[in-house]
């Protein structure tokens, strides 16, 4: 064999090898033995009414019934699953009569779903949430596929007395509880709707002008001071030191709950408002003026002075 003909056999060679290992995962997948209890990942590319057609990257599609995808008894199949998404699924039947791979995501959910809903909750995760419906002593919603509760004093920022008022909300929530080993799943949104509420706070805060005498409303009164809602809806404290330029024991003795009080507004820093009345007053009280009247020299006569003094 001449030097040519080894020279364009090793290039044949070397193309061959190339190609297969191109080809070399799809041939792998093709001979894979799948068996039931597999968990397997695919890409939708088909969503039918009743079901989704997976590509395995095998010899066979998967098929995933509509009833094998999700828990949630709200779940629209058309709205929330398209062409292109990947989808993780247990294998049922390795066929189905017409050479397809059945699968079922539910059964996949309940083995992978725990470790996604735990990572949530170390990590704080915000997520949105249905209520799907209200049972006793707050609400049910599902999250990853999985059942899960949330508790009336953990639906918002302060404890819901109404809880029909919150069936079929989307609230944004976080994990709380995660336990796999008893199936219970717990979530609040308490902790969001409050984080939301004080950044409102703290924005309103920041808009109070310094110095700007409003109006507002006694609510509560403790001993070191008076809480006044402002007419923005924020409140501020009223030091008991701010109330009178008189020393007073008690707020009570100067205000009562319910009284409109005209206010100064001391300062608005780090979400908190300080107010006083005793800053209005001294600005109310007039001015002392004196009135010198010039009648010749700026001097005063020694009999002048001592006017009035007995020897």
């Amino acid at each position: 064999m001449s030097e040519e003909q080894k020279n364009t056999e090793a290039a044949l060679e070397t193309e061959v090898t190339e190609t297969m290992a191109d080809y070399e995962a799809e041939l792998e997948a093709s001979f894979k033995r799948v068996k039931e209890g597999d968990i397997l990942t695919g890409t939708v590319i088909s969503v039918e009414d009743d079901r989704v057609i997976l590509d395995l990257k095998y010899y066979a599609e998967g098929i995933i019934a509509k009833d094998d995808l999700s828990n949630d008894p709200d779940f629209q199949l058309k709205e929330e699953i398209h062409p292109g998404d990947e989808i993780t699924a247990t294998v049922v039947k390795t066929d189905d009569g017409e050479g397809n791979i059945v699968l079922s995501k539910k059964e996949a959910n309940d083995v992978l779903a725990w470790d996604k809903l735990k990572q949530m909750m170390e990590d704080r995760t915000i997520v949105k949430v249905k209520v799907a419906e209200i049972v006793k002593g707050g609400a049910v919603a599902y999250l990853e596929g999985i059942r899960a509760f949330i508790p009336a004093s953990k639906l918002a920022a302060e404890y819901v007395e109404d809880l029909e008022e919150w069936n079929g909300k989307t609230l944004e929530v976080t994990v709380i509880t995660a336990e796999e080993e008893n199936k219970r799943l717990v979530l609040s949104g308490r902790e969001v709707a409050r984080e939301k509420l004080a950044d409102e706070t703290r924005k309103k805060v920041a808009k109070c002008q310094v110095g700007a005498v409003v109006e507002g409303t006694v609510e509560t009164l403790k001993d070191y001071g008076a809480f006044v809602t402002l007419e923005n809806g924020l409140t501020g404290l009223l030091h008991i030191s701010q109330i009178s330029s008189q020393r007073i024991k008690h707020p009570g003795v100067v205000l009562k709950e319910g009284q409109t009080v005209k206010v100064k507004i001391l300062s608005a820093e780090n979400g908190k408002i300080s107010l006083s009345m005793k800053a209005i007053e001294a600005e109310d009280e007039p001015e002392e003026v004196f009135d010198y009247k010039e009648e010749g020299a700026a001097t005063t006569g020694l009999g002048a002075l001592l006017k009035g003094f007995k020897f």
